[in-house]
């Protein structure tokens, strides 16, 4: 009798252990009873009814998912190759443990096929400029496809777009001559602004005769002193009409 009443209190303390169930802060458990799922629970404490009752955990922290490298076509024929991030957390535990069997591996999936199709949409250019609006679109898009599995897709961040060396070479070439075009644009317009400027200071000074006479003077003198010489210059005939002049002889 001892030693049946010994495998009972075995039993009895085996079945307790087995009937509690901690379930952490960022964790829920979701209960079957008899094959019937009966909710989530948690965080806390879980008392589940032996040999009636188990329990599946789900964790709900934000997931990263690093996708592998995706070959895309662009809009504009441009074969690349494509990397990004993947941000997930589970908000709805039953219907990530009961409508779909893994939902991290098809999370995967499905965000590698969007990132192809939705690539496959955009031009190169715009995929390069404008990379922030086109990570929302998929994670749009990613997140109606996720919703029914309880999946919220936080973010998706695509990190690097590999291109071909060719297109590199092009790219480098056109950024090349993009430049040398602004340059040229620039200097022109420093030009036409200096031709209007000196355009207008000579209207002013052919206005004004004495001030052009006296800028002529000052730019000799400037000249004169940056290069150490001796400059001779005709008198005006109008400062020559003013010095006296001598009586001729025998007059």
């Amino acid at each position: 009798m001892a030693a049946v009443a010994l495998v009972i209190v075995i039993l009895i303390i085996v079945l307790i252990t087995a009937s509690l169930k901690v379930v952490k802060e960022y964790e829920r458990g979701v209960v079957f009873r008899l094959g019937r799922v009966v909710g989530a629970r948690g965080p806390g404490l879980i008392i589940l009814v032996p040999l009636v009752e188990r329990m599946a955990k789900v964790n709900l922290q934000v997931v990263t998912l690093d996708l592998e490298p995706q070959d895309v076509i662009t809009k504009d024929n441009v074969t690349i190759s494509v990397t990004a991030v993947l941000y997930f957390k589970v908000v709805d535990p039953v219907s990530a443990v009961v409508n779909i069997q893994d939902y991290s591996f098809a999370t995967n999936r499905v965000a590698e096929g969007t990132l192809r199709s939705a690539l496959g949409q955009h031009e190169l250019d715009e995929l390069l400029a404008h990379r922030d609006r086109i990570n929302e679109q998929l994670q749009v898009q990613i997140d109606v496809l996720t919703e029914p599995w309880g999946i919220k897709v936080v973010s998706v961040e695509v990190k690097d777009v590999d291109l071909p060396d060719t297109m590199r070479r092009a790219m480098a070439k056109q950024a090349e001559a993009e430049r040398e075009r602004r340059a040229k644009i620039i200097a022109a317009e420093g030009e036409f602004a200096a031709s209007q400027r000196l355009a207008e200071a000579g209207a002013v000074l052919a206005a004004q005769p004495a001030s052009l006479e006296l800028r002529r003077l000052q730019t000799l003198a400037e000249v004169a002193v940056e290069h150490n010489s001796t400059i001779v210059f005709p008198i005006p005939t109008e400062l020559a009409d003013l010095l006296p002049q001598r009586r001729v002889r025998g007059s």
